[in-house]
């Protein structure tokens, strides 16, 4: 019940203990087709250039990065937590002049204060996390993408901790590239990495597409700033994913089974219904847990549905509690990072694990290891508050 990696869904887990088949099996690349048209629906988006980066949800970060940056240009990362520090990082390795703009943990950024920094910075690319599990916030983008498209920049958001349990429309929102992973709301296994790129962001990539060294023609072109990689080569990853079918790498063959089931699982369930299962029941543990005594950080009008953060309260031994709650109940709950370190617990409810007796039964115990650590409290309730929230629901 942390901030992720979270439980897979067993049906997910099953999907991925299928015998392997070759990369060019017809029912393979009817697999990869299959795969794509569900991640569309996952992200909201037309894009033809959905698909899967082999890799964790950071392969998928440096991908995009990577395949977008040229040595040179300016990318704008906004930084509300840890992950844009990350974003900042691998755009610098990119090459990039990287500019950022910082605020306090526990905060987002206003449109008017990112456009006032593109304005500014003149960057050729906006990289923003959407959802920032060290925060647990995360940072409006539905209006960004129209201000990116009047100063003519790139729009690249990581999704990784939000896609499947908070509103996410990449058309909608003028998204030209997002990236995501499966361990968090899509209810998967970390190891496989969703992306979806939009036409121009296809078009930037197109524009630096080198020959691969082995099979360099007589009077092909070298360019000057080709892609840094060749495993996160999106031009080569997307020739290899569409029509042409040209051999990249061997694809994680049972890691593209779990993903296409985590997909079709949410598409099933309907998105709407997923952001809504995700809103109830970190709804609910929330309540919860101020029912506990327990104070909540963080911007509550941003605060994403699937995990939120709480102060340790003063006397409070934050890992005897994290400890008591793993050895003598077998939950799991997260600590934090940089300046919230030691300071909050992240408690998620995401993916398989945002369910009624997954939360109830997190309140139960921690209400338990809690009482032992002498903090007060009211028995039964975080349980009691929880179970209004449901009761509310259906009335």
């Amino acid at each position: 019940m942390g901030p992720g990696p979270v439980n897979a869904d067993p049906r997910v887990l099953r999907a991925m203990s299928a015998q392997l088949i070759g990369q060019y099996d017809p029912a393979m690349t009817a697999y990869m087709n299959e795969t794509m048209e569900l991640y569309r629906g996952v992200f909201r988006t037309s894009n033809a250039a959905t698909l899967l980066v082999d890799g964790t949800s950071r392969a998928g970060i440096e991908a995009a990065i990577v395949s977008l940056v040229a040595p040179g240009d300016r990318v704008l990362v906004p930084i509300f937590g840890r992950f844009g520090h990350l974003l900042a990082e691998i755009a610098g390795r990119a090459g990039a002049e990287v500019h950022t703009r910082e605020i306090e943990w526990g905060g987002v950024f206003t449109s008017a204060a990112i456009e006032q920094a593109i304005v500014e910075v003149k960057p050729a690319l906006l990289a923003v996390v959407h959802g920032d599990t060290s925060t647990t916030v995360a940072q409006p983008l539905d209006e960004l993408g129209e201000i990116c498209e009047r100063h003519g920049v790139l729009f690249y958001t990581d999704v990784t901790a939000s896609l499947g349990g908070n509103a996410f429309e990449m058309d909608a929102w003028g998204l030209d590239a997002a990236t995501a992973g499966l361990q968090k709301c899509l209810g998967g296994p970390s190891g496989s990495s969703p992306i979806s790129l939009s036409p121009k962001a296809v078009a930037r990539i197109e524009a630096r597409k080198s020959v691969e060294a082995g099979i360099r023609a007589e009077g092909d072109a070298v360019r000057d700033d080709p892609i840094r990689s060749n495993y996160f080569d999106l031009a080569m990853i997307l020739d290899y994913w569409g029509e042409k079918r040209l051999n990249h790498h061997t694809e994680a063959t049972s890691m593209l089974y779990g993903a296409r089931e985590c997909a079709r699982l949410l598409v099933e369930e309907g998105m709407d219904a997923a952001i809504e299962r995700h809103r109830l029941h970190g709804a609910a543990m929330a309540q919860g847990v101020a029912a506990l005594g327990l104070r909540i950080f963080g911007d509550r009008a941003h605060r994403m549905n699937n995990v939120v953060g709480v102060f340790i309260p003063d006397g409070v031994d934050g890992d005897r509690v994290r400890t008591a709650l793993l050895e003598d109940f077998a939950i799991e709950i997260g600590t934090s990072f940089g300046p919230l370190h030691g300071k909050i617990w992240r408690i998620g409810t995401m993916g398989f694990n945002a369910r009624k007796d997954a939360v109830l039964t997190t309140l139960a115990a921690l209400e338990q290891v809690l009482r032992a650590e002498g903090h007060r409290l009211t028995a039964g309730a975080g349980v009691g508050a929880a179970r209004d929230v449901y009761a509310e629901a259906v009335a």
